[in-house]
């Protein structure tokens, strides 16, 4: 079977029967190409920055760092490529401020917007935070919303972060835990939850406004799986099938750099996304999904492949497994059927 075979468990996966060239010009195995895989949620200040491409991620969406440090790990010439958000960005005393893990200089606490404001000549500290992630070459800023662990920004403060990333031509990306906070981060107009909603189960209305709206959501399932939260998952994946039913654009993302997780190609994380009805051009999708950017060529498409040694399994149930044998390899190192 080869890529492109239609079968009912698997259907057509975008990618192309191609053979791997040996370092010595020597036929390698056979397999299936792909576009460059990314993992949308991680925290390359946390784990081995080089580890991802030797296991088939080539590129990275990084969701909080120190900017200083992650700028300069983006501005490497080795894989895996990096997009950033720059600092977690919250209410002052709110998450993750108290969290251990936390890196030094990745948090920026923001107050609520000066209502004299207009008779000021200097910027707000929301608009000089925002600013600041620009200038160091953030995509995005990411705003954290957990309500279960401290407080977070009010309706008008979460506007002004809006604003002033879009004025600087960044999208929006939200941690929303607890009661209220995905509806808060839709309806405020945030570009993705990075995480499927975990703790309530939103109702139909509100995931119809977010499809609506173009919000995609970064599953994240298997850090709740490996943590034994069993009501999480199934929170997650439950509201994920119905975003996924009603529209909605749904990305592959593990928190790496969030407790024990593999570095490339995680079957676990697949795994719950079949579980949540992806389908597997589905998951490929989820995996080589150019956001936040919007040219796919943009993550080394048009010089790097993900490929995956042998053929398709002939049941979807086998597709995480096989896909967790990627790698990333130059496309002149490959050869096509």
């Amino acid at each position: 079977m080869t890529a492109t075979d239609d079968t009912p468990s698997t259907g057509r996966l975008p990618g192309r029967p191609a053979r791997l060239r040996l370092a010595d010009g020597a036929p390698g195995p056979e397999g299936v190409a792909f576009p460059p895989f990314v993992d949308h949620h991680v925290h390359l200040q946390m784990v081995d920055p080089d580890a991802a491409p030797r296991a088939g991620i080539a590129g990275v969406v990084d969701l909080g760092a120190e900017l200083t440090a992650i700028s300069a790990l983006a501005a490497r010439e080795p894989l895996p490529r990096v997009v950033f958000a720059g600092q977690f960005l919250t209410a002052p005393g709110g998450y993750p401020s108290d969290r251990w893990w936390l890196r030094p200089g990745s948090l920026r606490e923001l107050a609520a917007p000066n209502p004299a404001h207009e008779r000021r000549a200097l910027p707000e500290p929301i608009e000089t935070a925002v600013a600041e992630q620009a200038a160091f070459g953030a995509r995005l800023v990411k705003v954290m919303l957990n309500a279960d662990a401290g407080p977070v920004f009010d309706r008008e403060t979460l506007d002004a972060v809006v604003a002033a990333a879009r004025a600087h031509g960044l999208l929006v990306a939200a941690h929303a835990e607890g009661d209220g906070m995905a509806r808060l981060a839709i309806e405020a107009g945030a570009d993705a939850l990075v995480h499927a909603p975990f703790t309530e189960r939103l109702d139909d209305e509100l995931l119809a406004r977010a499809v609506a709206a173009g919000q995609c959501w970064i599953a994240t399932f298997d850090i709740h799986a490996r943590a034994g939260e069993a009501s999480a998952l199934e929170t997650a994946i439950d509201n994920t099938a119905r975003f996924r039913a009603a529209g909605g654009r749904v990305l592959y993302g593990t928190d790496l750099g969030n407790g024990e997780l593999p570095d490339g190609v995680n079957a676990g994380e697949l795994a719950a996304m079949l579980a949540a009805g992806l389908g597997g051009a589905e998951l490929v999708a989820a995996l080589t999904d150019p956001w936040p950017l919007a040219d796919p060529a943009a993550w080394g498409g048009d010089a790097l492949a993900t490929f995956v040694p042998g053929p398709p399994p002939g049941d979807a149930d086998g597709l995480p497994g096989w896909l967790a044998g990627a790698r990333v390899v130059p496309i002149e190192n490959l050869e096509f059927g």
